[in-house]
């Protein structure tokens, strides 16, 4: 009975991806005009063998003086997380909130450290509410595959 008992283990947490641009600098460190700044984040989940997934949570964040940009970070923070004997309807929960909650707080000091290493004052993310985030994806596909139904 013990081998259907569910089994939810971190394996392990890792940078997976991270590039850093400045394409416009030195110039445009001279600038006076506050940058504005754009983030985007995304979530991703993939099988990699039988019962262990990795999930990765990726940022992209761009600082721009008008149409120029300041810097360019994107980085992706990767988990391998072994889940096993979980029922399907919880599989998407645990993949598209439990592990992202688990990934973001490396991913959040990783862009804070690049940035910060770039010579600029650290960028902070926000904390995100990934169940929310999740609930909006679950909504806006259910509603994209009912229109294409209709």
């Amino acid at each position: 009975m013990a081998d259907l008992d569910p089994v939810f283990q971190i394996q392990r947490v890792y940078l997976k991806e991270a590039s850093l641009e400045q394409p416009n600098s030195p110039a445009i460190l001279l600038e006076q005009e506050q940058p504005g700044v754009e983030i985007q984040i995304g979530v991703e989940a993939a099988p990699v063998v039988e019962g262990v997934f990795e999930v990765c949570v990726t940022a992209t964040v761009q600082t721009k003086v008008g149409d120029r940009t300041v810097f360019l970070v994107e980085c992706k923070q990767a988990g391998i997380f072994e889940i096993r004997n979980l029922p399907d309807d919880q599989m998407g929960p645990i993949m598209g909130i439990a592990c992202p909650q688990i990934v973001y707080p490396y991913l959040r000091g990783n862009v804070a450290d690049m940035v910060t290493r770039a010579g600029f004052p650290p960028v902070h993310l926000a904390e995100i509410n990934f169940q929310a985030m999740y609930e909006q994806q679950q909504a806006a596909a259910a509603e994209s595959a009912s229109a294409v139904t209709q």
